[in-house]
């Protein structure tokens, strides 16, 4: 029992980060993600060319590989240690990390999220568009007013399963020594020789993702009402 305790109080702790970096992703990477999204339909070609190599090149290689190169660069650009780096920022190693961790997960979310947020943009018919035109409203009153919830009502199914997607990716976090939930799991399994760690994390993240999967099925049902 008291190791029952101390197995569930190590794998809360691992959660925790877990957690953080989900939210510091998602806060970030959504609105990143939108103006890189208008960025990739922009009519100034080099801006346009620009976002579409960024969104192909991170698209086209692994996650993992991501965050290593983030973790690698201010030595080998800049030439600056991370040890260096944390003491300038006033950082701890471990929190220098989570750093690096969260850049490549924002940079690598906002672009997919981009993507979503072009072919839902762009499924919207042009006539829309022009009847907005035609009762005198402005390009922000067509977009704010006609636009905007018919996309977000598009775009939801696709963005919920990426959104879900984060969740399980965020154990990538343990390539830089995060203490993450899966970590924090094969810690208590090497500690205590047992196996039920495991367990208990496949726990928490079905837990996570079971809300998630509701909230994001009561706001699909609440946006049908816009549904084209």
């Amino acid at each position: 029992m008291e190791n029952f305790q101390q197995i569930i109080l190590e794998l809360l702790e691992g959660f925790g980060n877990t957690v953080l970096l989900f939210a510091v992703t998602l806060i970030l990477a959504l609105p990143l993600g939108l103006l890189l999204g208008f960025g990739s339909m922009s009519k100034f070609k080099p801006l346009k060319w620009l976002v579409k190599t960024l969104v192909w090149i991170i698209r086209g290689t692994p996650l993992m590989l991501q965050i290593l190169l983030v973790s690698f660069l201010p030595y080998y650009v800049f030439g600056v240690q991370t040890k260096q780096l944390a003491s300038a920022l006033g950082l701890t190693i471990n929190a220098t990390m989570f750093v690096f961790v969260a850049i490549a997960f924002v940079i690598n979310y906002a672009c997919y999220f981009s993507e979503i947020y072009r072919a839902g943009i762009e499924s919207i018919p042009v006539g829309q568009y022009e009847a907005g035109k035609v009762l005198g409203m402005t390009k922000n009153q067509i977009f704010s007013k006609i636009i905007l919830m018919q996309v977000i009502r598009r775009i939801l199914p696709p963005m919920s399963n990426e959104i879900i997607t984060l969740v399980k990716d965020t154990s990538l976090a343990q390539v830089l020594g995060i203490i993450d939930l899966l970590n924090a799991a094969k810690y208590a399994v090497n500690h205590y020789v047992v196996l039920t760690p495991f367990v208990y994390a496949a726990v928490f993240y079905l837990i996570f993702n079971g809300i998630l999967t509701l909230l994001f099925g009561y706001i699909e049902k609440k946006l049908s009402y816009y549904k084209v």
